[in-house]
């Protein structure tokens, strides 16, 4: 199925903006849709268009990137080989998987200064050192992010157009909706939850309404995740940490212990991987910051992060791997919301797979108690214009928010809103403001 994504919105406006000025480059992790995005657009928004998928090219195609000297041979041979006339400024040529290829990548800083035509490139992994030495990366590159589905392109999905609507106007009120409309809603979130965002797991749900369906797809994604992690480091450490996300954030540690991974490694150690592992886009990084002030990216500890997964519903696979699928038992509990384990770790990967998506950087803040043996920690900080935004997740009711009262009391002239996200309706306990987790794209 093709899906309505947000970011075709944004690549109509580089169109229409940049006319041919610069190529865009829209990176994302492995089955997020990047391809059959980028064609849609090139259906719908031209007169006529070539798609060279690099993951299959032959060498004949290879060949033609070896000499551009002559742009007009160079187009007269890529479209008697694809059988399309291709249109001055009407027409545009998609260079999909790109860093399989790099003189394709190369050459973009010719073509796009010949001026005839648009270029949209597709990559995955497309930072990793591997796939750039040698070459000239292009500055007439315009790069942008596709994410698995959020909240609202998953109802959009489901065939839901009304409910993001209220969602915004109901936290633009800040007040609570009811029973039935909060727990309708949360049902949602968890369905969002379970199924994720990766476009071929929504159209499993669609096609099948079988959770066994929608795992069987999360797991093939998996393993392809595996396969990169094999390409970029042939140690194995990649996989092992990436496996290790579940179990790491259901420790409650106040940071991803490298050491409790892989034996005799520090978080030093792995820092390549790590920044080779941040590049695939299949994981997020919240990064430790030492001094919380507006400006949060002088101040942060690369030594000091926790990892999340990008997309939450492999999250929930990935935590089950050890059965030989993620029963269904498991997932109509989890969508009931009465699976007997805390699930405070999944809604904090789900809240940072939001934040992120919404456009912020992810960071967070720890320090002592008054007694020195434990940590006071706040889940997400955000900046809004010169003031902190302190976020505590609770993933059902609470008795107390001790770490985000301390952290205002102790920085309060920093702070503006205070934000308690939890699993019930909204309301206020004094200055902080407590929000479902529904409302979390809206921070």
């Amino acid at each position: 199925m093709i899906f309505k994504r947000k970011l075709y919105d944004t690549m109509l406006r580089w169109k229409n903006e940049r006319q041919g000025k610069t190529a865009l480059m829209i990176k994302g992790a492995r089955r997020v849709g990047k391809s059959t995005l980028v064609e849609e657009f090139a259906k719908k928004e031209y007169k006529s268009y070539i798609l060279i998928d690099f993951s299959r090219t032959d060498k004949e195609l290879e060949a033609f990137f070896d000499n551009l000297l002559d742009l007009d041979y160079f187009f007269v041979r890529l479209q008697n080989k694809f059988g399309v006339s291709l249109s001055p400024r009407e027409s545009v040529i998609v260079f999909d998987e790109v860093q399989n290829f790099p003189p394709a990548r190369q050459a973009i800083k010719h073509l796009v200064k010949d001026g005839r035509y648009d270029y949209i490139e597709t990559g995955s992994l497309i930072s990793i050192k591997k796939n750039i030495q040698g070459i000239i990366i292009p500055s007439e590159e315009h790069s942008e992010t596709l994410y698995p589905m959020d909240l609202e392109e998953f109802y959009w999905a489901i065939g839901n157009e009304t409910t993001p609507i209220q969602l915004r106007q109901t936290y633009e009120m800040h007040r609570p909706m009811g029973d039935s409309v909060h727990r309708q809603w949360m049902r949602d979130l968890r369905l969002y939850m379970l199924v994720g965002g990766m476009p071929q797991a929504v159209d499993a749900y669609l096609q099948y309404k079988d959770m066994r369906a929608v795992d069987d797809v999360k797991r093939e994604i998996l393993e392809l995740y595996y396969n990169d992690f094999r390409k970029i480091d042939s140690t194995g450490r990649a996989s092992r940490l990436f496996s290790a996300i579940p179990s790491q954030l259901n420790s409650n540690a106040s940071r991803y212990q490298v050491s409790g991974v892989i034996e005799n490694q520090t978080a030093e150690r792995v820092a390549e991987v790590i920044a080779d592992m941040e590049d695939s886009q299949t994981i997020l990084m919240a990064y430790h910051v030492n001094d919380p002030e507006v400006g949060m990216g002088q101040f942060k500890d690369f030594s000091r992060y926790k990892m999340f997964m990008a997309d939450t519903g492999l999250f929930v696979t990935l935590a089950f791997w050890d059965k030989s699928y993620t029963e269904n038992i498991i997932y109509n509990k989890l969508l009931s919301d009465k699976l007997e384990a805390n699930l405070g770790y999944v809604y904090e990967n789900l809240i940072a797979q939001m934040l992120k998506t919404a456009g912020n950087e992810l960071y967070y803040y720890t320090f002592p108690t008054g007694n020195g043996n434990k940590n006071y920690e706040i889940d997400f900080l955000l900046s809004r214009a010169n003031k902190l935004v302190p976020i505590e997740v609770k993933s059902s009711g609470y008795k107390t928010h001790k770490s985000l009262d301390e952290f205002c009391t102790k920085y309060s002239s920093r702070v503006g809103d205070r934000i308690l996200l939890y699993t019930k309706d909204y309301q206020k306990d004094g200055a902080i403001k407590c929000l479902p987790v529904y409302f979390t794209p809206f921070l």
